[in-house]
């Protein structure tokens, strides 16, 4: 145990609570990431149920060991966030990798990402404080210091966040194994051809959509219904005369084709183009933010390595520059000289340009998603857009050395895993460390607290996908994992040309279009390219969280009530419940895939009535914290 001026702080009772918190979280947003292509913070549900579980087991525990334990659970989520982005394309080429490998990529991620974020700290942490708020860091912060020290209080919270877990999982259960009811409810539009709306009964998705709040949900199915209700109709209408296919597809007639067979065929394309123009121009439009950083950090690090030579207080001591510089060149080291890193079957040559791919865009990127969550939270942190500028760079290389093939694809993909994972981990660990500095944590024990969560974490989140992968189809209704589709369409787009480009640059024009409305481009894009179905229960979340913020009380904290706990819980309880499910799957014990509208009209009331009731349930959590903050 290490103290911290008196107070405890790098305790063993604090790292095993986090590791624990951080393989679950890990699982259940590495499956919510696979569901939706979205993942959810665990920091703030990981501090509250830290001080929960001190509590159980009756020992005391400090502020510091609460947050050096979330800190330690909250690593799991950057590894997910990475990993999903892309594996799942590796099972969709045929590829399956390694679990080893999995966890190789997933690590490896996590250790360039920690490593490069050591020497921002104090750049973007502290000189930076009123320019860089860190949401979610400041959020937790206000967090642990009610919950430590108000034990009714914690006692409340974590409450919320175990009801969430109970009621989520019995509904994945009651839908997805016992198929008691049906897991979507919908009905087709009349005059327009092959219009439906629909509404999947996700517990997950309910609790993100609460998390996002109304306005991003909004944006969200404001995508999805554009889809549903105009380009499918549209597509439908033009092609009701057509006597041949109509590229890409090239075998069955428009006509024969239902609502699922156009987005698959034609709408899938159009999303996928919204989506990549999306990233890339988030992309573009911080590269004055990215310059300005690597600026501030060539100016400031002869400062700020002095200053850590001779730094003697607690809460301004980073791990040593020789773990930075070391960390870095083992992860490129690694990658370049150890076969089997990077899937596919690579030449020494092509192993080394992957791996300064790596150490590049690793690097970059690191100090672009440190900086920008600094602002936007990380919600909103750009990660789909770096992994396609990382993928579309890697990519026109071995293009223009005629390596084409599948080796070549998979060795690209894997590149796009580990500077994924870094990014996103540098926005995970940029908030944990804001939430020390604000709580007087010391940084360099967060810094080790997050590569001890890495090292376990990156385990369950690549046990996690190897599981889902070979339990369902990725890119099924089940397991859509949308962003790893998109990653496998664009890389097979430059490597092989196999694009229908007239589809992709009508999905570019329509991120244009909402990004110059003023709206989040990849949200409305992420509408488009996944069905109405699954961004309609975020809306309907959405919504219930705007009833909340009507009701709240002047001065209180929106980040920290009840609701966003027991969003939280239904998004961790209906991951374990579908991982459990997968394994059962997997095991044969339970069918792959069932109609998801069985049971007629009497279950799809029975379903409307479940749906409602979980919106009851965050109405009544968020309505719990309206008042006051969590204390």
């Amino acid at each position: 145990m290490t103290q911290a001026d008196g107070v405890a702080e790098f305790t063993l009772k604090a790292i095993v609570v986090g590791v624990v918190l951080g393989i679950v979280f890990g699982a259940a947003n590495a499956y919510l990431g696979l569901r939706v292509g979205m993942t959810v913070s665990a920091s703030i549900p990981a501090a509250v149920m830290t001080v929960a579980a001190f509590r159980l087991l009756r020992v005391r525990g400090t502020i510091l060991e609460a947050n050096l334990s979330q800190t330690v659970a909250s690593a799991s989520t950057s590894l997910a966030t990475g990993t999903i982005f892309t594996i799942p394309a590796l099972f969709l080429w045929g590829a399956t990798p390694p679990y080893l490998q999995v966890v190789a990529l997933a690590f490896l991620g996590a250790l360039l990402g920690i490593a490069a974020m050591v020497p921002l700290r104090r750049l973007l942490i502290v000189k930076a404080h009123d320019e860089l708020p860190y949401p979610e860091g400041t959020a937790c912060a206000e967090v642990l210091r009610a919950t430590v020290h108000e034990s009714s209080g914690a006692a409340r919270a974590s409450a919320w966040i175990f009801r969430g877990m109970a009621v989520g999982a019995a509904v994945k259960v009651v839908i997805s194994l016992a198929y008691l009811l049906p897991g979507e409810i919908g009905f087709a539009l009349p005059v327009l051809p092959k219009a439906e709306l629909a509404l999947e009964i996700a517990p997950a998705l309910l609790g993100v959509g609460y998390i996002l709040g109304y306005r991003q949900a909004a944006v969200c199915v404001a995508g999805a219904l554009i889809s549903a209700v105009v380009i499918t109709p549209l597509i439908a209408w033009m092609g009701a005369a057509m006597t041949q296919p109509l590229y890409p597809e090239t075998q069955r007639l428009i006509v024969d084709m239902d609502a699922g067979d156009l987005w698959s065929r034609y709408v899938r394309y159009i999303g996928a183009g919204a989506v990549a123009t999306a990233g890339i121009l988030t992309v573009l439009r911080g590269l004055p933010t990215m310059l300005d950083a690597f600026t501030s950090v060539a100016r400031g690090m002869q400062d700020s390595d002095a200053r850590a030579g001779r730094a003697t207080v607690r809460t301004d001591r980073d791990l040593p520059g020789s773990f930075v510089f070391g960390g870095v060149a083992l992860v490129v080291l690694t990658a370049g000289l150890v076969p089997g890193v990077f899937a596919g079957e690579m030449a020494p040559l092509q192993r080394a340009i992957l791996a300064c791919g790596v150490g590049v865009f690793g690097v970059l990127f690191v100090a672009v998603a440190a900086r920008i969550v600094g602002i936007v939270g990380v919600s909103s942190q750009p990660t789909s857009g770096i992994a396609l500028v990382t993928l579309l760079g890697t990519a026109s290389v071995f293009a223009a050395a005629g390596w084409v093939n599948l080796d070549a694809r998979a060795g690209v993909l894997t590149v796009g895993t580990i500077v994924a994972v870094a990014a996103s981990k540098a926005g995970d660990i940029s908030q944990d460390l804001k939430t020390g500095w604000l709580v007087g944590a010391t940084p360099a024990r967060q810094q080790l607290g997050q590569l001890i969560g890495a090292a376990f974490a990156c385990w369950a989140v690549a046990a996690t996908v190897m599981l889902l992968g070979n339990a369902y189809e990725f890119g099924s209704q089940e397991i859509p994992a949308p962003q790893a589709t998109l990653m496998k369409t664009i890389i097979e787009g430059v490597l092989a040309g196999a694009l229908p480009w007239d589809l992709v640059l009508t999905g570019a024009g329509l991120a244009v279009a909402a990004m110059l409305c003023g709206v989040s481009g990849l949200a409305f894009s992420i509408g488009i390219y996944l069905p109405l179905a699954t961004m309609a229960p975020l809306f309907v979340g959405g919504c219930v969280r705007a009833l909340v913020e009507r009701s709240r009380a002047p001065g209180a904290a929106s980040e920290s009530d009840t609701g966003i706990l027991a969003a939280s819980g239904l998004v961790a309880g209906e991951g374990l419940a579908g991982v459990a499910i997968a394994g059962l799957v997997a095991a044969g014990i339970a069918p792959k895939a069932i109609d998801p509208r069985l049971g007629g009209l009497a279950g799809e009331l029975g379903a409307l009535i479940i749906a409602l009731a979980i919106c009851y349930f965050l109405l009544r959590g968020g309505r719990q914290g309206a008042s006051a903050r969590i204390a």
